[in-house]
């Protein structure tokens, strides 16, 4: 990947609605080169998805926490029971006191007190240590500079 690539990263994270020629104008391409280039960075699986941030309050979805899950077995084949639970965005198998790293989305402390429940049905879950988020600064997406 050169800089280039770098760069449409860069633009396509910043706006992904940009049409290719103002981003070939941006980076130095024509249309239909930076398209190209967009085409194969999708195939090789660099750009994942093209989506859109909403604002999680906007959704009912205010309250973030994260929550270390503690377990009495491997957990690493658990990705199944996880995903099931529609308020967990993100989950992670980590090294360390906690076996998963789970990022959820809840409307109220009570809605997050459920998902708590919830996980603990997973098969292996022990215990749980939820933290819950009061502010964010900010979020940044991958930097695709080197």
């Amino acid at each position: 990947m050169d800089q280039i690539d770098r760069a449409l990263i860069s633009e396509l994270q910043r706006d992904a609605t940009q049409a290719y020629a103002a981003l070939g104008q941006i980076v130095g391409l024509s249309a239909g080169a930076a398209h190209e280039r967009v085409r194969k960075l999708r195939e090789r699986g660099v750009i994942r998805a093209t989506t859109i941030e909403v604002d999680p309050a906007a959704l009912d979805r205010g309250v973030l926490a994260y929550v270390m899950v503690e377990a009495n077995a491997w957990m690493g084949d658990s990705a199944e029971a996880f995903a099931a639970l529609p308020e967990i965005q993100e989950a992670h198998v980590i090294a360390g006191a906690a076996s998963v790293l789970v990022k959820v989305r809840t409307a109220t402390t009570e809605a997050l007190q459920g998902v708590l429940r919830r996980i603990y049905d997973v098969p292996g879950v022990s215990g749980t240590q939820a933290i819950v988020v009061l502010e964010t600064f900010f979020e940044r997406p991958v930097n695709p500079g080197r």
